[in-house]
């Protein structure tokens, strides 16, 4: 029989492994948003790639989300990619084909340290409500080492099924405006 104890130890451990296995992901701060809104991402890095110091990360901007802008950080370097949307969106009245849809950044996180990387972008009404959208991160580090959050969840999965999940945001039904 369990003693009050060891269930107390047993809740603790559980606690200990949830509280890590959240820091082992690189995930977004606010993970839900509605579509049609502008919307300020906040990833964060918890840890380098198996002990290795991070030295770029590298997220790709999915389809329907424009307007894309970094926020500089100290003691880093932005490089963002410019491309053709495949079609072509409505953003405040004016006609937008084209925009980021990388950014990279390049610097030095020692694994030690924690940090955040933001940028806000348009979640354009073309994204589905009650879905959600991921945002492929790769986290490259000193040795050749990377780690690649990636992985997007298969229908009937959910991040926590994969090892390398990429950041995921939750979309919601777009603000209706009252008049």
């Amino acid at each position: 029989m369990m003693t009050i104890l060891s269930r107390g130890v047993l809740a603790a451990s559980a606690l200990i492994s949830l509280a890590y296995g959240a820091q082992a992901h690189t995930t977004l701060e606010s993970q839900q948003a509605p579509v049609a809104s502008t919307y300020k991402a906040v990833l964060r890095v918890g840890h380098g790639c198996e002990g290795s110091p991070t030295l770029k990360l590298r997220i790709r901007i999915p389809d329907g989300v424009i307007n894309v802008k970094p926020m500089p950080k100290a003691d880093w370097t932005i490089e963002t990619v410019q491309t053709h949307y495949g079609k072509t969106f409505d953003y405040h009245g004016t006609a937008v084909s084209e925009g980021v849809r990388e950014i990279v950044w390049t610097g030095k996180l020692l694994d030690e340290y924690y940090d955040e990387f933001v940028f806000r972008a348009y979640l354009t009404d073309s994204l589905q409500p009650n879905t959600m959208l991921y945002i492929p991160t790769v986290q490259e580090c000193e040795g050749g080492k990377a780690d690649r959050w990636i992985e997007v969840p298969t229908e009937g999965k959910s991040a926590d099924d994969y090892e390398y999940p990429a950041p995921g945001l939750k979309l919601l039904p777009a603000k209706t405006s009252a008049h």
